[in-house]
């Protein structure tokens, strides 16, 4: 199958990041489909690659939990079968420690999909810790979310699976907040405090670096075109060098006061660019509005 289509299986216990890690993949442009009965999964994969490969899409993200009619057994020997037949297909399991699952559950007052059963909470949890036990076993990554708040599991999947997946470089452009710190993995860092601020603006003050107003007004101003420009130029020259070293993604970050404006604005410019330029796997982050 050319290209390779790369599908991810997102399992593991209720409550521990899975719906968030399907809203990343989709945010990411996989074709996403959650709940699916794992006796419909072939059938849906076919459906989605269709008769035409190369309208098809090249990454589907799929999200299995333990509600009945699903048994660990149909997924792993399905996943072995797709393998054979030329799919790419990471299984990535999501677990947290009972006491984060039960403060997760008391917080959102969701129901746990076990609860049918008749089960108490904890026991619902233990029970499908139990059930989805050979998944964990066999799972390509088993991501503890034991501690992690949302931003911090985005990232994680964005840089670590969605963007590495296909073994080649590939760019994290973030924005950030200064007055949070900044980030620890960043590999560029870029200040844009010395940009002119949207903020001043009451009518651009609740908009976001994303929105077409506050792009605008940036793209009017003599400073951010100098500032994109020099930043451009230095990018376009050292990012391509990159691509000969032993790393799967490279994260350029720009800050502003409070991660909002010009820092988003930056990262998506500089992000349009790269993919014009010709890199296949780009993705932005804005810290501070997830």
């Amino acid at each position: 199958m050319s290209p390779r289509v790369s599908l991810i299986i997102v399992s593991g216990l209720s409550g521990s990041g899975k719906t968030i890690a399907l809203k990343t993949f989709e945010d990411l442009d996989y074709y996403c489909s959650d709940n699916l009965p794992i006796g419909l999964l072939p059938q849906f994969v076919r459906s989605v690659l269709g008769n035409q490969p190369a309208e098809a899409p090249a990454r589907i993200a799929i999200g299995i939990d333990a509600r009945a009619g699903n048994t660990p057994e149909q997924l792993l020997s399905w996943r072995r079968e797709a393998i054979d037949n030329g799919l790419d297909v990471q299984l990535l399991f999501f677990e947290a420690d009972r006491d984060t699952l039960l403060s997760r559950y008391a917080d959102t007052r969701r129901r746990h999909p076990l609860s049918q059963l008749g089960l108490s909470l904890p026991e619902a949890i233990e029970h499908e810790r139990q059930l989805t036990l050979p998944l964990r076993e066999h799972a390509d990554a088993v991501i503890d979310t034991t501690g992690m708040n949302v931003h911090q599991l985005r990232r994680k999947l964005i840089t670590e699976f969605a963007l590495a997946a296909h073994g080649k470089v590939s760019l994290l452009f973030e924005s950030f907040a200064y007055k949070r710190g900044v980030p620890t993995e960043a590999d560029f860092v870029f200040d844009a405090r010395v940009l002119p601020n949207p903020h001043w603006d009451p009518d651009l003050r609740m908009m976001t670096g994303r929105d077409a107003p506050v792009r605008d007004y940036l793209d009017q101003q003599e400073d951010v075109a100098l500032y994109a420009a020099q930043i451009t130029t230095l990018l376009d020259t050292w990012l391509p060098r990159l691509r000969h070293e032993t790393r799967s993604y490279v994260t350029i970050a720009f800050g502003c006061t409070g991660g909002k404006h010009r820092s988003v604005y930056m990262a998506e410019r500089l992000a349009r660019h790269a993919r014009e330029q010709g890199w296949s796997d780009v993705a932005t982050f804005h810290r501070e509005q997830q």
